[in-house]
């Protein structure tokens, strides 16, 4: 055998983790298009996830939170994204900080639940249309979170879909005509389509120039906190 010597490089790109649900078909997929490679190293892990979405299957993943987090590569992250918004709205942002921090060493950790209250301050929303995928228990403690934060959500849709997997084939189509039924005549000042399984990235431009309200969704609120948090420029297209 011969033995070569090497060298070895580190990038200067900043890095991003993402801690995706074993169920999530979609938002990877859509992070690769936000976050272009010449721009960001983005790492992602799994973490088990009930296939049937409830209270009690969301709170669960807190007990695997850790490991997902310490199965992310062995390097300074300057942010880590817990990806699950209902998830996020039963363990609380403190706790998944606090978890995601005991064993992946992060400058920065979010979630869609933080990162869409960012963006409600960011662009002064307090009244959102709100659309999900869900059960409407698992809705409303979303719900009742970003009412303490005083962002309301008067008007109210859902698929009331409790298996994370047919979430993910809801078509655009579906979305397009649920979002623009919710908003048609509501006093709303945005939308609000929930669950980072949904695939609403195509949508977020052609809703926007119809119903004439910002539109969000939990992984356009997720990726605009993941920039403001590393600086690094977003790609909507």
């Amino acid at each position: 055998m011969t033995v070569f010597p090497f060298t070895t490089e580190t990038s200067p790109l900043p890095n991003i983790g993402l801690i995706v649900l074993q169920t999530d078909e979609t938002i990877e997929q859509e992070f690769r298009r936000i976050f272009p490679s010449d721009r960001v190293n983005l790492f992602v892990s799994r973490i088990p996830s009930g296939a049937e979405v409830t209270r009690e299957t969301l709170a669960e993943m807190s007990n695997a939170l850790p490991q997902a987090a310490a199965l992310l590569p062995d390097i300074d992250f300057d942010a880590i994204a817990y990806c699950c918004t209902s998830g996020a709205s039963v363990i609380g942002p403190e706790k998944i900080a606090e978890l995601t921090k005991s064993t992946a060493k992060t400058k920065n950790v979010t979630d869609p639940v933080s990162a869409l209250v960012h963006s409600c301050e960011t662009s002064n929303l307090t009244r959102l249309a709100f659309l999900s995928p869900y059960i409407e228990t698992v809705s409303q403690t979303l719900r009742d979170v970003l009412n303490t934060q005083n962002i309301s959500t008067p008007v109210f849709g859902s698929f009331n879909e409790a298996d994370d997997a047919t979430v993910a084939k809801i078509d655009t189509g579906s979305l397009r005509n649920a979002a623009l039924s919710l908003t048609k005549d509501a006093e709303v000042d945005g939308l609000f389509m929930s669950c980072t399984n949904l695939k609403t990235l195509d949508l977020i431009g052609p809703l926007q120039a119809e119903t004439g309200i910002p539109v969000l969704s939990s992984n356009i609120a997720l990726a605009h906190h993941l920039s403001a948090l590393t600086g690094v420029p977003i790609t909507l297209s």
